[in-house]
């Protein structure tokens, strides 16, 4: 098992994402034969209600994650939540999925993105690279 810290956490839902305030957060890849990560994210008391409702209908939800540092790119991973605990001020939710893109596939979602909103020549090669040193969230689509 390697684990990582959760430097920040989205979740990605129809064509919004909802930003998880994190006070803490911890990733860890469990190398297991099911390519199995695991995500906790220790956030505002305020998201339990949120989070409970996903919990209690046992649905899938797209997490964006980025892992380490500002300046990695995000992964996402296809979770289902399988813990949830309430403390006196904050919550502690955690994830288990797999990985649905790897790092290296935030440049086709962003060239993706940049040509679904009519950018091309030499204004979308200027447009990816300023989207590529800035690393915007991005919608990814929720089916396989």
């Amino acid at each position: 098992m390697k684990s990582f810290k959760l430097y920040s956490l989205d979740v990605v839902e129809n064509d919004t994402t909802i930003e998880i305030p994190l006070v803490d957060g911890l990733i860890l890849n469990k190398e297991d034969e099911r390519s199995t990560w695991l995500l906790e994210a220790y956030t505002d008391l305020s998201l339990y209600d949120y989070f409970k409702k996903i919990f209690e209908e046992d649905r899938d939800i797209i997490v964006e994650a980025v892992i380490t540092k500002k300046e990695n790119a995000p992964a996402y991973f296809q979770t289902k939540i399988c813990s949830l605990n309430k403390f006196e001020q904050h919550i502690s939710v955690l994830f288990e999925g797999r990985i649905r893109r790897n790092k290296s596939d935030y440049s086709e979602l962003l060239l993706e993105s940049l040509l679904q909103k009519g950018f091309e020549g030499p204004a979308l090669l200027s447009e990816f690279r300023d989207k590529m040193q800035s690393k915007p969230k991005l919608k990814v689509k929720t089916s396989n």
